[in-house]
């Protein structure tokens, strides 16, 4: 299998080498599964003969017309971290766009992780699909492809032969999607050899407070519902408060997060209920009425439902992790306040 990997100036440096080494592993393991030739061939393909990637570091590349062989996979792993507009900037207009598409009519699967994405959807072969990206880009890429069908919750999608990964270590994700859809088991191996996995939900993950920056009304949404967490929150108390009506708040909501408002206040709580798990010794029982809840039963309820974990999973995890991940969105409240 021919895996084209498209490379960019600016390229995330680890995204890349995650592919090419799962892809690697692989063709180092499968002959405890398959003898024969190494399943993946993987080659790092640009505009030019060379890039520079995100950390300064020359990759040498093969040039997009010099391809003679078609790819069986076109994979575009993410640009460095950069701000949305930054991201559409890189891709809008991009020579390489053509190739991406004549990819696609003459039936080469495709595979996108994080700012990724922007490429197949500034391509239009995801208008009409179910796509995933980085959630904190999910509001600029809501808005400038609005044909897509986008839930920045997943880790990973597929829809017609086209797989979209989320943030930047989805690549993980990608890069074991395309050895199981080669095989199961080798998959499975190379998953046990690398100690990496399938993450069915980023939404754990995301920040409701950077979401919301990309729009005032968002912006005042969510600091009045944190300033309210305990208590009840119908939208149209919450629109009065902060001077929109109701149907505004639906939409604006709807069109920047691609949730109902009562969805985003959900989101809210459960962020604030992770942070107290993850940094207190409080019982269940108060964090669900800190955040809400009349009692933890219907925390892990929406724990279960919209994180796909449960309370004691994330108690269990490095408390260390989650004091220093919370004081920085602590931070970020502040800047926001």
């Amino acid at each position: 299998m021919r895996v084209a990997v498209l490379t960019v100036d600016g390229v995330f440096d680890s995204g890349l080498s995650i592919v090419l080494d799962v892809l690697a592993t692989a063709n180092a393991l499968h002959d405890g599964i398959e003898a024969g030739r190494p399943p993946f061939t993987a080659v790092p393909v640009a505009v030019g003969p060379s890039v520079r990637t995100g950390h300064g570091l020359v990759l040498a590349t093969t040039p997009l017309e010099d391809i003679v062989e078609p790819a069986d996979v076109l994979m575009m792993p993410a640009i460095g971290v950069r701000t949305p507009a930054q991201i559409v900037d890189v891709v809008r207009g991009h020579p390489a766009l053509d190739w991406v598409v004549e990819g696609r009519r003459s039936g080469a699967a495709l595979a996108a992780a994080c700012s990724g994405t922007f490429f197949l959807a500034e391509a239009g072969i995801l208008d009409g699909l179910t796509a995933t990206t980085s959630w904190w880009l999910g509001p600029a890429f809501r808005a400038r492809y609005a044909r897509v069908d986008l839930d920045e919750r997943r880790t990973l999608t597929h829809d017609d032969r086209v797989t979209t990964a989320g943030a930047a270590f989805a690549h993980i994700d990608l890069a074991l999607t395309i050895v199981r859809q080669h095989s199961p088991a080798l998959a499975d191996l190379v998953a046990r050899y690398l100690l990496i996995g399938d993450r069915p939900s980023q939404a754990i993950f995301a920040v409701p407070s950077l979401l919301a920056t990309a729009d005032p009304t968002m912006m005042a949404f969510e600091r009045w519902v944190r300033d309210h967490l305990e208590e009840p929150l119908p939208v149209s108390v919450v629109a009065r408060a902060i001077g929109v009506s109701q149907r505004t708040l639906q939409r604006t909501t709807a069109a920047v997060v691609g949730m109902s408002p009562m969805e985003f206040v959900q989101e809210i709580r459960l962020d604030q209920a992770t942070f107290l798990l993850r940094t207190t010794q409080q019982s269940a029982d108060a964090i669900a009425r800190a955040v809400g809840y009349q009692n933890a039963a219907t925390l892990r309820a929406l724990i279960r439902r919209r994180r796909h974990t449960s309370i004691t999973e994330i108690r269990r995890g490095s408390s260390q992790f989650g004091s220093e991940h919370h004081r920085g969105r602590a931070a970020i409240h502040v800047r926001h306040m």
